[in-house]
């Protein structure tokens, strides 16, 4: 059981998100939250997963000073349609844009997860396929007024008021498109060697 193997470990999550928080909660895991502020630049040659990898290592190489108990975990989530990364939106505006785009269309979820002690750094992934059916302006606009979806990439969260009317097909982890793909990190973590 995780549990058991995770006792004499501390883990801290560096993560702002009150989903990954909560993702954790229900894993009924003890952890901690330290968030160092990182400026998330990636090389422009970076695709697809390569540029949630590195993020998510960014966020974790600001902790170089971890004591030999402590497990970080870091992460970092892209929307990726027709090749094109799609982060958090700059403004209302560039929401309504993004979602207009995504409308009648699948796109890819991504999210990597940085696991590190003092010693080493893994790093994991997971993608997933989310579909759009034709969205209204009319429905983006209220989603976006309504529920604010400026800190989400993408402009939207999968477990909003948006995901329930518009989502029509889903394929891979539900969890991985609200930002964590928990049953990946959980089987992780019961094979992690500290």
């Amino acid at each position: 059981m995780l549990l058991n193997k995770l006792k004499d470990i501390k883990i801290i999550l560096a993560s702002g998100s009150p989903r990954r928080q909560q993702f954790f909660r229900d894993l009924d895991l003890d952890f901690q939250i330290r968030i160092r502020e990182v400026e998330e630049v990636f090389p422009p040659h970076l695709q697809s997963y390569e540029i949630t990898n590195y993020l998510a290592q960014l966020k974790a190489n600001a902790f170089d000073d971890l004591n030999s108990d402590e497990l970080l975990i870091t992460s970092d989530t892209l929307v990726v349609l027709d090749g094109k990364t799609l982060g958090k939106p700059s403004s209302e505006e560039d929401a309504v844009k993004m979602l207009q785009n995504l409308s009648g269309k699948t796109h890819e979820v991504i999210t990597s997860v940085c696991f590190k002690t003092k010693n080493k750094t893994e790093i994991i992934y997971d993608i997933t396929k989310v579909t759009f059916s034709d969205l209204s302006l009319e429905s983006i606009e209220y989603y976006i007024k309504k529920h604010k979806p400026l800190d989400k990439a993408g402009s939207y969260g999968i477990q909003d008021w948006i995901g329930l009317i518009g989502i029509s097909k889903i394929e891979g982890s539900y969890t991985n498109v609200v930002g964590l793909p928990t049953e990946k990190v959980y089987q992780y973590l019961l094979k992690f060697q500290f």
